[in-house]
């Protein structure tokens, strides 16, 4: 190895051992030493100098936690120790049964257990090899398991590579906790995909995706519970995986008697809404693995340990009537109003219904007695109707937005209705937030405080209001002073000269991001030919299918719109491209995809990507199966060898020229 490669090794070793400390201290420790613009930065450098020299891409690398091709099925895998369910019990009597087995079994006075908080997720075992991850198996039937390792190897608080160069397996639950649960959600609904039911079946199904990308995009977690080989004490055992770089549950406990466990049980059962991740009892061990052997196992469940399952929180009332609230995006949620109920040391007198297709699939009508479920998520639901009341009413969903007036629409095959209003009262705070992010019109300084005042005050009624603020208006908010309010107007200004595509993404049209905004101004020039297309001339654009080009039309009929558009274009924002898309005709390379390597003569690279794009064609990083051409130019890099080895089309300058 040259001198110069040997320096490239070094700087790529460094980074990777950066990158796996940063992430340990942010994704296990939760104590983060630098921002997120900096780990980005090392993470970037890393993937450079990867795709550069690929021949010193190592499986354990922080780069490769996603990668590959989506598994056709996931391959089973079979325990050398069963991962066996554990036994419940649902009383402290029972509890007190189970303990007092323990002891006569064990021929001890006394016994130590360990209590640890129940999750709710998924079990896996993690099976490490001279310290790199090998296999993620899930618990499967508890003798056999399904191989599900690119997914696991997506979960950041999962290192790739343990602390030490050993061969172990370590067990746990892996979860998604109520926060990203939620967000989830939210994005499904947004999606028209149905919702999931808890975070446990959101966990499950993440793990189950056969494509690695998609889990890769879903937040789940990890606490780590068993290792093999066992230490002689399961208290060990946990600081051991620890010690090793993964998490265990902070909350446990090394208990002497059952009085204990209960205290720990019941603390528990009234704090669980703290935490961010459902909970549904307490998990106690026998803390002495000899014992733990001794006690042995039937064939479904452990000896010594047992679940302490929590009460349920549930009860019975009244559905006086169902009313709708408007979320930020325009979604119409039915919403119960209930006859006031305790419920988890709580009075509920609304519960969450999400769409009406979970009120049909209820068989729900205003005046039955339901049966109610308050879980972690804090927002009770229904589950079911318990008795349907005599003078029982339908409920239908509004034609028009109850906020707005505006017209409410349900895409076919979606379960959200929604208001098509951009002008809506509702999705202002978050229409403001989007027109003035990054990718939009870049306003920095508008964030969210100054969006709720903007909003309270009555100041902006749509985003063409921030183009009539004032300099005294803004600093008469909080927090604000002449030189914020100077800046902010400033960045408003400045917005008014960016590109017309910026405008499209930012008016917030449903399902539109950046690429298709872009793709809209290069083939239509102006908000006039784009108002004026027709839903089958919109689904005729290159990347522009059914659902999208309705959304669009939809968008562009809406009155409410249009006047929001002629506001807009009254305060001098963009409404036409200076990068118009040419002729369909010319579009020799739509659905071709180009990799660029080398010095190009007679072009830039930004100019030989426009070239393409303008045609129809997309330019991506690396060499695959599925590019059409590497346009090459002087000194290629390592893609042109990669090129040749799959058999790609290569291209020089003159020939890539001739095709245009």
């Amino acid at each position: 190895m040259g001198s110069a490669k040997r320096t490239v090794n070094d700087r790529i070793e460094e980074l990777r051992r950066q990158i796996r400390e940063h992430e340990h201290r942010y994704y296990v420790l939760g104590q983060p030493v630098i921002s997120d613009y900096e780990f980005d930065q090392l993470m970037r450098e890393l993937q450079r100098l990867e795709q550069e020299n690929p021949e010193l891409i190592t499986p354990d690398s922080p780069s490769q936690r996603v990668g590959g091709e989506p598994a056709k099925e996931f391959p089973t895998h079979p325990f050398s120790r069963p991962m066996l369910s554990l036994e419940n019990a649902y009383s402290e009597e029972e509890l007190k049964d189970w303990a007092r087995r323990v002891v006569q079994l064990a021929r001890a006075e006394e016994v130590d257990y360990v209590a640890e908080l129940k999750i709710d997720g998924l079990s896996v075992a993690l099976i490490y090899e001279n310290g790199l991850l090998s296999k993620g198996v899930t618990r499967g039937d508890g003798r056999t398991g399904e191989v599900v390792t690119g997914n696991v190897r997506t979960i950041r608080s999962i290192p790739l590579r343990l602390h030490e160069d050993v061969s172990v397996e370590i067990r746990g639950e892996i979860f998604l906790g109520l926060k990203a649960f939620r967000q989830l959600n939210d994005e499904r609904e947004q999606a028209g995909e149905p919702r999931f039911a808890n975070p446990r079946n959101a966990a499950a199904g993440s793990l189950r995706q056969l494509d690695p990308a998609i889990a890769a995009r879903r937040p789940l977690d990890f606490y780590g519970y068993a290792i093999f080989p066992t230490l002689p004490l399961q208290s060990e055992n946990l600081k051991r995986i620890t010690k090793l770089g993964l998490k265990v549950n902070p909350h446990r406990k090394l208990c002497r008697s059952v009085e204990e466990i209960l205290d720990f049980y019941h603390h528990w059962e009234e704090q669980r809404d703290g935490l961010d991740y459902e909970i549904d009892g307490v998990v106690v061990k026998v803390n002495s693995i000899q014992i733990q052997e001794k006690l042995g196992s039937t064939s479904k469940s452990p000896r010594w340990a047992i679940a302490v399952k929590f009460r349920p929180r549930q009860a019975t009332t009244k559905l006086l009537n169902i009313r709708i609230q408007v979320g930020r995006t325009g979604a119409l949620t039915p919403v119960a109003v209930l006859e006031p109920v305790q419920l988890g040391g709580t009075t509920i007198r609304n519960a969450t219904l999400h769409n009406e297709d979970e009120i049909e699939r209820l068989g729900l009508q205003i005046n039955d007695r339901v049966l109610l479920e308050r879980g972690g998520d804090v927002i009770p639901k229904i589950v079911s109707v318990v008795e349907q009341a005599p003078d029982r009413r339908p409920f239908q969903m509004p034609s028009r937005c109850p906020v707005c007036g505006g017209e409410v629409y349900r895409p076919e095959g979606e379960a959200v209705r929604r208001c098509l209003s951009q002008t809506c009262p509702a999705k202002l705070k978050e229409a403001l937030l989007h027109w003035a992010s990054r990718k939009a019109m870049k306003i920095d300084g508008l964030g969210e405080r100054l969006v709720d005042q903007l909003v309270e005050k009555h100041l902006v009624r749509d985003v063409s209001g921030l183009y009539r603020l004032s300099q005294e208006q803004l600093e008469d908010l909080e927090r604000v002073g002449p030189k914020s309010a100077e800046n902010l107007l400033r960045e408003i200004d400045a917005s008014r000269s960016l590109e017309f595509w910026r405008l499209l993404f930012g008016l917030g049209i449903r399902h539109v991001g950046e690429r298709t905004a872009q793709i809209l101004a290069k083939h239509f020039g102006s908000i006039e030919r784009l108002q004026n297309a027709s839903q089958e001339e919109l689904e005729q654009v290159h990347e522009i299918g059914p659902k999208l080009a309705e959304s669009i039309y939809r968008f562009l009929k809406q009155p409410e719109n249009r006047e929001l558009i002629k506001r807009l274009e009254a305060s001098g924002l963009p409404m036409k491209s200076d990068d118009v898309q040419p002729d369909r005709e010319t579009k020799v390379f739509e659905g071709k995809t180009f990799v660029l390597t080398g010095t190009l003569q007679g072009l830039s690279r930004e100019e030989a990507t426009k070239l393409i794009e303008q045609r129809g064609g997309r330019v991506t990083s690396s060499v695959s199966k599925k590019t059409n051409f590497v346009l090459a130019g002087s000194d290629p890099g390592s893609k042109l060898d990669k090129a040749r080895k799959l058999g790609v089309q290569i291209l020089d300058e003159q020939q890539f020229r001739a095709m245009l």
